[in-house]
Protein backbone atom coordinates (compact mmCIF):
# COMPACT_ATOMS: atom_id res chain seq x y z
CA UNK A 1 0.00 0.00 0.00
CA UNK A 2 1.86 3.68 -0.92
CA UNK A 3 1.58 6.05 1.91
CA UNK A 4 2.79 9.76 1.12
CA UNK A 5 4.85 11.51 2.55
CA UNK A 6 2.03 14.64 2.49
CA UNK A 7 -1.34 14.87 1.21
CA UNK A 8 -2.25 18.21 1.14
CA UNK A 9 -6.02 17.23 -0.85
CA UNK A 10 -7.03 15.02 2.03
CA UNK A 11 -7.39 17.30 3.80
CA UNK A 12 -8.44 19.98 1.54
CA UNK A 13 -10.92 18.43 -0.47
CA UNK A 14 -13.59 17.67 2.00
CA UNK A 15 -13.56 21.50 3.01
CA UNK A 16 -14.06 22.09 -1.16
CA UNK A 17 -17.72 24.00 -0.80
CA UNK A 18 -16.39 26.15 2.10
CA UNK A 19 -13.13 26.95 0.22
CA UNK A 20 -15.27 27.85 -2.92
CA UNK A 21 -17.79 30.02 -0.84
CA UNK A 22 -15.13 32.47 0.81
CA UNK A 23 -13.30 32.20 -2.60
CA UNK A 24 -16.84 33.70 -4.09
CA UNK A 25 -16.88 35.96 -1.30
CA UNK A 26 -13.14 37.43 -1.77
CA UNK A 27 -14.22 37.34 -5.69
CA UNK A 28 -17.24 39.68 -5.29
CA UNK A 29 -16.50 42.04 -3.17
CA UNK A 30 -13.05 42.64 -5.07
CA UNK A 31 -10.74 43.63 -2.14
CA UNK A 32 -7.81 41.45 -3.08
CA UNK A 33 -5.21 43.21 -0.71
CA UNK A 34 -5.79 43.69 2.99
CA UNK A 35 -9.01 43.00 2.13
CA UNK A 36 -12.05 42.60 5.47
CA UNK A 37 -11.03 38.25 5.75
CA UNK A 38 -7.42 40.05 6.64
CA UNK A 39 -8.54 41.49 9.98
CA UNK A 40 -10.73 38.71 10.51
CA UNK A 41 -8.24 36.17 10.06
CA UNK A 42 -5.40 38.25 12.20
CA UNK A 43 -7.96 38.17 14.92
CA UNK A 44 -8.76 34.36 14.98
CA UNK A 45 -4.97 34.03 14.64
CA UNK A 46 -4.63 36.26 18.17
CA UNK A 47 -7.84 34.25 19.44
CA UNK A 48 -6.06 31.14 19.25
CA UNK A 49 -2.20 32.30 20.15
CA UNK A 50 -3.25 34.67 22.78
CA UNK A 51 -1.03 37.38 20.86
CA UNK A 52 -2.17 41.16 21.64
CA UNK A 53 -1.34 41.77 17.92
CA UNK A 54 -0.97 39.50 14.80
CA UNK A 55 0.21 40.75 11.86
CA UNK A 56 -0.77 38.56 8.12
CA UNK A 57 2.44 38.60 5.81
CA UNK A 58 3.25 37.00 2.70
CA UNK A 59 5.35 34.13 3.49
CA UNK A 60 6.60 33.18 7.04
CA UNK A 61 10.16 33.87 5.78
CA UNK A 62 9.11 37.71 5.11
CA UNK A 63 7.72 37.27 9.17
CA UNK A 64 11.23 36.53 9.94
CA UNK A 65 12.13 39.62 8.01
CA UNK A 66 9.80 42.20 9.32
CA UNK A 67 10.37 41.13 12.84
CA UNK A 68 14.59 41.54 12.21
CA UNK A 69 13.56 45.08 10.05
CA UNK A 70 11.09 46.03 13.28
CA UNK A 71 13.65 45.50 15.92
CA UNK A 72 16.13 47.77 14.09
CA UNK A 73 18.65 45.14 12.89
CA UNK A 74 21.41 46.48 10.62
CA UNK A 75 24.53 45.43 9.16
CA UNK A 76 26.86 43.65 11.24
CA UNK A 77 24.56 42.64 14.23
CA UNK A 78 24.93 39.23 15.34
CA UNK A 79 21.78 37.33 15.43
CA UNK A 80 22.20 33.74 17.31
CA UNK A 81 20.27 30.93 15.25
CA UNK A 82 20.28 27.27 15.46
CA UNK A 83 22.59 25.05 12.90
CA UNK A 84 20.30 22.56 12.36
CA UNK A 85 16.76 23.81 10.93
CA UNK A 86 15.54 25.43 7.59
CA UNK A 87 17.65 28.14 5.65
CA UNK A 88 15.11 30.91 6.32
CA UNK A 89 16.10 31.25 9.51
CA UNK A 90 19.59 32.11 8.71
CA UNK A 91 18.57 34.11 5.36
CA UNK A 92 16.62 36.63 6.68
CA UNK A 93 19.15 37.92 8.96
CA UNK A 94 21.83 37.39 6.09
CA UNK A 95 19.12 39.49 3.95
CA UNK A 96 19.79 42.82 6.27
CA UNK A 97 23.58 42.55 6.57
CA UNK A 98 23.57 40.81 9.74
CA UNK A 99 25.43 38.43 10.98
CA UNK A 100 23.93 35.09 11.28
CA UNK A 101 26.18 33.01 14.53
CA UNK A 102 25.22 29.38 14.39
CA UNK A 103 24.95 27.61 17.85
CA UNK A 104 24.30 23.50 17.88
CA UNK A 105 21.44 21.90 18.82
CA UNK A 106 19.99 19.28 21.49
CA UNK A 107 20.17 15.80 20.29
CA UNK A 108 17.10 14.65 21.80
CA UNK A 109 14.43 17.37 21.00
CA UNK A 110 16.81 19.35 18.12
CA UNK A 111 16.03 22.38 19.28
CA UNK A 112 18.59 25.32 20.23
CA UNK A 113 21.21 24.31 22.91
CA UNK A 114 20.95 27.30 25.19
CA UNK A 115 24.61 26.50 26.70
CA UNK A 116 26.18 26.81 22.93
CA UNK A 117 24.32 29.93 22.94
CA UNK A 118 25.30 31.40 25.61
CA UNK A 119 28.93 30.63 24.91
CA UNK A 120 28.95 32.68 20.95
CA UNK A 121 27.01 35.95 22.65
CA UNK A 122 29.63 38.76 21.94
CA UNK A 123 29.37 42.38 21.87
CA UNK A 124 27.92 42.58 18.42
CA UNK A 125 24.95 40.14 19.47
CA UNK A 126 21.23 41.75 19.36
CA UNK A 127 18.53 38.82 19.30
CA UNK A 128 18.47 35.41 20.00
CA UNK A 129 16.27 33.34 17.48
CA UNK A 130 15.37 29.58 18.73
CA UNK A 131 13.36 27.41 15.90
CA UNK A 132 10.70 25.54 17.60
CA UNK A 133 11.90 22.54 15.30
CA UNK A 134 9.48 19.91 13.74
CA UNK A 135 6.29 20.78 16.16
CA UNK A 136 7.91 21.01 19.69
CA UNK A 137 9.15 24.24 21.57
CA UNK A 138 12.58 24.65 22.58
CA UNK A 139 13.83 25.35 26.01
CA UNK A 140 12.54 29.01 26.59
CA UNK A 141 12.82 30.08 29.93
CA UNK A 142 16.53 29.67 29.91
CA UNK A 143 16.55 31.14 26.41
CA UNK A 144 14.62 34.26 27.66
CA UNK A 145 16.55 34.24 30.83
CA UNK A 146 19.48 34.41 28.87
CA UNK A 147 18.34 37.08 26.57
CA UNK A 148 17.31 38.96 29.73
CA UNK A 149 20.72 38.75 31.19
CA UNK A 150 22.35 40.54 28.21
CA UNK A 151 20.11 42.50 26.73
CA UNK A 152 18.78 41.28 23.73
CA UNK A 153 15.72 40.52 21.89
CA UNK A 154 14.22 37.52 20.68
CA UNK A 155 12.31 36.37 18.18
CA UNK A 156 10.88 33.11 17.74
CA UNK A 157 10.59 31.22 14.35
CA UNK A 158 7.21 29.20 14.85
CA UNK A 159 7.03 28.20 11.22
CA UNK A 160 6.20 24.65 12.18
CA UNK A 161 5.00 25.01 15.35
CA UNK A 162 1.51 27.09 15.48
CA UNK A 163 -0.21 26.05 18.47
CA UNK A 164 2.77 24.30 20.28
CA UNK A 165 2.80 24.90 23.83
CA UNK A 166 5.77 25.46 26.24
CA UNK A 167 4.70 24.98 30.29
CA UNK A 168 1.33 26.13 28.88
CA UNK A 169 2.49 29.11 26.71
CA UNK A 170 1.64 29.16 23.13
CA UNK A 171 4.63 29.42 20.79
CA UNK A 172 5.54 32.40 19.27
CA UNK A 173 4.16 34.55 22.34
CA UNK A 174 6.74 34.14 24.82
CA UNK A 175 9.14 36.65 23.42
CA UNK A 176 9.49 40.20 21.27
CA UNK A 177 8.20 38.17 17.85
CA UNK A 178 7.04 35.47 17.03
CA UNK A 179 6.39 34.13 13.51
CA UNK A 180 4.46 31.42 11.75
CA UNK A 181 4.04 29.94 8.51
CA UNK A 182 1.40 28.82 6.27
CA UNK A 183 3.03 27.12 3.53
CA UNK A 184 1.20 24.24 2.30
CA UNK A 185 3.15 21.48 3.68
CA UNK A 186 2.47 23.59 7.18
CA UNK A 187 0.12 21.75 9.73
CA UNK A 188 -2.20 25.21 8.95
CA UNK A 189 -1.34 24.81 5.47
CA UNK A 190 -2.36 27.40 3.16
CA UNK A 191 -2.99 27.65 -1.09
CA UNK A 192 0.07 29.58 -1.84
CA UNK A 193 2.85 31.44 0.95
CA UNK A 194 1.68 33.09 3.61
CA UNK A 195 2.90 33.88 7.40
CA UNK A 196 2.06 35.59 10.15
CA UNK A 197 4.14 38.00 12.72
CA UNK A 198 2.74 38.04 16.61
CA UNK A 199 3.72 40.34 18.89
CA UNK A 200 2.35 41.42 22.92
CA UNK A 201 4.35 44.70 22.27
CA UNK A 202 2.02 47.78 20.62
CA UNK A 203 4.75 49.68 19.80
CA UNK A 204 6.61 46.69 18.21
CA UNK A 205 3.48 45.98 16.04
CA UNK A 206 2.32 49.47 15.33
CA UNK A 207 6.13 49.62 13.99
CA UNK A 208 5.71 46.15 12.02
CA UNK A 209 2.05 47.13 10.82
CA UNK A 210 4.14 50.31 8.59
CA UNK A 211 6.66 48.51 7.53
CA UNK A 212 4.26 45.91 6.23
CA UNK A 213 3.14 48.34 3.76
CA UNK A 214 7.07 50.17 2.27
CA UNK A 215 7.09 52.17 5.49
CA UNK A 216 4.15 53.88 4.62
CA UNK A 217 1.28 55.61 6.98
CA UNK A 218 -0.37 57.42 5.33
CA UNK A 219 -0.44 56.33 2.56
CA UNK A 220 2.19 57.65 0.03
CA UNK A 221 3.59 59.47 2.99
CA UNK A 222 6.67 57.26 3.94
CA UNK A 223 8.10 57.60 7.53
CA UNK A 224 10.84 54.56 6.42
CA UNK A 225 11.92 51.92 4.45
CA UNK A 226 9.80 48.97 4.65
CA UNK A 227 8.68 46.17 2.29
CA UNK A 228 5.84 44.63 0.45
CA UNK A 229 4.51 42.19 3.02
CA UNK A 230 1.12 41.94 2.39
CA UNK A 231 -0.90 38.88 2.60
CA UNK A 232 -3.50 38.34 0.05
CA UNK A 233 -7.13 38.69 1.02
CA UNK A 234 -7.73 35.14 -0.27
CA UNK A 235 -4.94 33.29 1.51
CA UNK A 236 -6.48 34.58 4.84
CA UNK A 237 -9.95 34.09 3.89
CA UNK A 238 -8.98 30.54 2.57
CA UNK A 239 -7.36 29.57 5.75
CA UNK A 240 -10.03 31.36 8.06
CA UNK A 241 -11.90 28.17 6.83
CA UNK A 242 -9.42 25.70 8.19
CA UNK A 243 -8.23 27.70 11.11
CA UNK A 244 -11.54 26.37 12.32
CA UNK A 245 -10.83 22.90 12.37
CA UNK A 246 -7.19 23.44 13.59
CA UNK A 247 -7.35 21.62 17.06
CA UNK A 248 -8.85 18.76 15.28
CA UNK A 249 -6.00 18.15 12.81
CA UNK A 250 -3.38 18.75 16.27
CA UNK A 251 -5.11 15.96 17.65
CA UNK A 252 -4.91 13.77 14.91
CA UNK A 253 -1.42 14.37 14.21
CA UNK A 254 -1.06 13.41 17.98
CA UNK A 255 -3.04 10.38 17.45
CA UNK A 256 -0.53 9.41 14.54
CA UNK A 257 2.43 10.23 16.64
CA UNK A 258 1.33 8.23 19.62
CA UNK A 259 0.03 5.04 17.13
CA UNK A 260 3.80 4.82 15.58
CA UNK A 261 5.90 5.29 18.72
CA UNK A 262 3.60 2.80 20.24
CA UNK A 263 3.86 -0.01 17.21
CA UNK A 264 7.29 1.39 16.59
CA UNK A 265 8.92 0.77 20.17
CA UNK A 266 8.01 -2.94 19.91
CA UNK A 267 10.56 -3.80 17.45
CA UNK A 268 14.42 -4.64 18.02
CA UNK A 269 16.88 -1.96 18.30
CA UNK A 270 14.14 0.95 18.50
CA UNK A 271 13.98 3.08 21.21
CA UNK A 272 12.51 6.05 21.52
CA UNK A 273 14.91 9.49 23.17
CA UNK A 274 14.96 10.91 26.21
CA UNK A 275 14.46 13.54 27.73
CA UNK A 276 17.02 12.91 30.47
CA UNK A 277 19.70 13.29 27.47
CA UNK A 278 18.08 17.07 26.39
CA UNK A 279 21.48 19.00 25.83
CA UNK A 280 23.67 15.69 26.31
CA UNK A 281 25.06 13.94 23.66
CA UNK A 282 27.61 12.25 25.42
CA UNK A 283 25.46 10.64 27.86
CA UNK A 284 22.50 9.80 24.82
CA UNK A 285 25.43 8.08 22.99
CA UNK A 286 26.78 5.48 26.41
CA UNK A 287 23.11 5.09 26.75
CA UNK A 288 22.03 4.06 23.08
CA UNK A 289 24.99 1.90 22.78
CA UNK A 290 24.39 -0.10 26.46
CA UNK A 291 20.20 -0.04 24.45
CA UNK A 292 21.73 -1.48 21.05
CA UNK A 293 19.88 0.82 19.56
CA UNK A 294 19.25 1.24 15.64
CA UNK A 295 16.47 3.85 15.33
CA UNK A 296 16.02 6.83 17.78
CA UNK A 297 11.92 8.18 17.99
CA UNK A 298 11.22 11.51 19.09
CA UNK A 299 9.84 12.40 22.25
CA UNK A 300 7.53 15.21 23.21
CA UNK A 301 8.29 16.83 26.84
CA UNK A 302 6.89 16.50 29.14
CA UNK A 303 6.22 20.22 29.52
CA UNK A 304 5.62 20.45 26.15
CA UNK A 305 2.54 20.26 23.81
CA UNK A 306 3.89 18.56 20.23
CA UNK A 307 1.93 19.40 17.17
CA UNK A 308 4.41 17.19 15.39
CA UNK A 309 4.92 19.21 11.74
CA UNK A 310 7.23 16.07 11.21
CA UNK A 311 7.94 12.65 13.08
CA UNK A 312 11.63 12.29 12.52
CA UNK A 313 13.63 9.40 12.99
CA UNK A 314 17.33 8.92 13.88
CA UNK A 315 18.73 5.98 12.32
CA UNK A 316 22.22 5.44 13.69
CA UNK A 317 25.25 3.66 12.61
CA UNK A 318 25.53 5.18 8.97
CA UNK A 319 22.18 3.37 7.88
CA UNK A 320 20.22 6.52 7.19
CA UNK A 321 20.28 6.08 3.72
CA UNK A 322 19.73 2.70 3.90
CA UNK A 323 16.16 2.83 5.41
CA UNK A 324 15.29 5.73 3.34
CA UNK A 325 16.11 3.30 0.21
CA UNK A 326 13.93 0.77 1.85
CA UNK A 327 11.37 3.23 2.15
CA UNK A 328 10.63 4.18 -1.01
CA UNK A 329 11.29 1.08 -2.34
CA UNK A 330 8.29 -0.03 -0.41
CA UNK A 331 6.71 2.93 -1.94
CA UNK A 332 6.31 4.62 1.81
CA UNK A 333 7.12 8.76 1.70
CA UNK A 334 10.02 10.09 3.19
CA UNK A 335 12.35 12.87 3.14
CA UNK A 336 15.72 14.36 5.43
CA UNK A 337 15.18 17.62 6.96
CA UNK A 338 17.99 18.65 6.69
CA UNK A 339 20.76 17.20 5.11
CA UNK A 340 23.19 19.73 5.47
CA UNK A 341 23.03 22.13 8.48
CA UNK A 342 23.65 26.05 7.88
CA UNK A 343 26.87 26.48 8.70
CA UNK A 344 28.14 24.45 5.73
CA UNK A 345 26.01 26.03 3.67
CA UNK A 346 28.14 27.56 0.57
CA UNK A 347 26.12 30.81 0.81
CA UNK A 348 27.59 31.10 4.52
CA UNK A 349 31.46 30.02 3.24
CA UNK A 350 32.88 33.42 3.57
CA UNK A 351 30.90 34.02 7.50
CA UNK A 352 33.81 34.38 10.44
CA UNK A 353 35.00 31.22 11.55
CA UNK A 354 33.25 31.90 15.13
CA UNK A 355 29.76 32.14 13.22
CA UNK A 356 30.35 28.50 12.02
CA UNK A 357 32.27 26.83 15.05
CA UNK A 358 31.06 23.99 17.08
CA UNK A 359 28.08 22.77 15.65
CA UNK A 360 29.04 18.59 16.03
CA UNK A 361 25.76 17.75 17.06
CA UNK A 362 24.14 19.32 14.17
CA UNK A 363 26.31 17.98 11.69
CA UNK A 364 25.33 14.38 13.70
CA UNK A 365 21.66 14.75 13.67
CA UNK A 366 21.65 16.03 9.77
CA UNK A 367 23.50 12.83 8.66
CA UNK A 368 20.51 10.73 10.63
CA UNK A 369 16.98 12.12 10.54
CA UNK A 370 14.23 10.82 8.60
CA UNK A 371 11.29 12.19 8.87
CA UNK A 372 7.76 9.56 8.16
CA UNK A 373 4.44 10.58 7.18
CA UNK A 374 2.93 12.15 9.85
CA UNK A 375 -0.16 14.17 8.87
CA UNK A 376 -3.90 13.76 10.02
CA UNK A 377 -5.56 12.21 7.40
CA UNK A 378 -3.57 9.03 7.50
CA UNK A 379 -5.60 6.01 8.04
CA UNK A 380 -4.48 3.26 10.53
CA UNK A 381 -4.39 0.87 8.14
CA UNK A 382 -1.93 3.33 6.55
CA UNK A 383 0.49 3.62 9.73
CA UNK A 384 0.35 -0.29 10.14
CA UNK A 385 2.27 -0.57 6.60
CA UNK A 386 4.37 2.10 7.70
CA UNK A 387 5.65 0.71 10.79
CA UNK A 388 5.60 -3.04 8.69
CA UNK A 389 7.85 -1.92 6.43
CA UNK A 390 10.27 -0.33 8.61
CA UNK A 391 10.21 -3.81 10.63
CA UNK A 392 11.14 -5.33 7.29
CA UNK A 393 14.43 -2.95 7.81
CA UNK A 394 15.60 -4.14 10.66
Amino acid sequence: MPVPLLDVNAQNHPLEAELQAAFTKVLNHGRFIMGPEMEVFEQEVAAMTGAKHALSVSSGTDALLLALMALDIKPGDEVLCPAFTFFATAGAVSRLGAVPVFTDVCPVCFNMDVNDARAKITAKTKVIMPVHLFGQCADMDPILALAKEHGLKVIEDTAQSIGAQYKGRQAGTMSDFGTYSFFPSKNLGGFGDGGMLVTNDDNLAEYARVLRVHGGKPKYYHHYVGGNFRMDTLQCALLSVKLKRYAQYTADRQRNAAHYIAGLSKLPGVVQADPAHCKCLKSQDDWLTAQNAKIVLPVSYEHNSHIWNQFTLRVLDGRRDSLRDHLVAGKIGCDIYYPVTLDQQKCFANLPESSRAGCEVSHRVAGEVLSIPIYGELTEAQRNEVISVIAGWL
